[in-house]
């Protein structure tokens, strides 16, 4: 078997992670080998913001101002981005292409963020890719200082992986299910 291929079926969700994370000296070559994803017209489509520390607090409370929710669920709300000692935020830039859609734009940023989460996981840490219902509400749009022609596609959950939890196991898929052929 490929180290490829043994990659990939090995990856996992790590939706409960340490508070060890890896330092940006680390992260910029795990990006800088994630970037040879697909990109028509090179256009390099996408971004990758850090949050760290108190920034987590911040998004927490976009997400939060979003919502509209109080009390208890509010507080459970805010908490999600304390989750990970690092979260990458995924952003896929639309750059201006007569040839390249906006959709061919965000898969590109997308196949950056899985060709990253791989390297992460390879490089020792848990990783989950995140979303949910307010990834593109304005109060999120503005905590990340996101421009026109930005959006949000969530967030890698990155830290260490701790000994005692056992990652999520991903139930097999029946390729046949899902490869089919164009009729001559």
């Amino acid at each position: 078997m490929s180290a490829v291929l043994d990659a990939i079926l090995s990856r996992r969700s790590y939706p409960v992670v340490t508070a060890d994370a890896p330092g940006r000296d680390e992260l910029v070559p795990l990006i800088q080998a994630a970037a040879r994803a697909s990109d028509h017209g090179a256009l390099r489509p996408w971004r990758i913001i850090e949050v760290r520390g108190a920034a987590r607090a911040a998004l927490g409370d976009a997400l939060v101002a979003a919502s509209g929710l109080e009390g208890p669920a509010a507080a459970k709300l805010a908490g999600k981005p304390l989750r990970a000692p690092l979260l990458l935020a995924l952003v896929a830039r639309h750059r201006p292409s007569h040839k390249v859609a906006a959709w061919e734009q965000d898969a590109a940023a997308v196949g950056v963020a899985h060709f990253l989460s791989l390297l992460l996981e390879d490089a020792g840490w848990g990783v989950m890719w995140r979303t949910g219902g307010h990834t593109r509400a304005e109060p999120v749009r503005q905590v990340h200082g996101l421009a026109d022609g930005e959006e949000l596609l969530g967030w890698l959950y990155v830290g260490g992986i701790p000994e005692n939890v056992k990652p999520a196991v991903r139930q097999p898929v029946d390729a046949g299910d899902h490869l089919s052929a164009l009729p001559d």
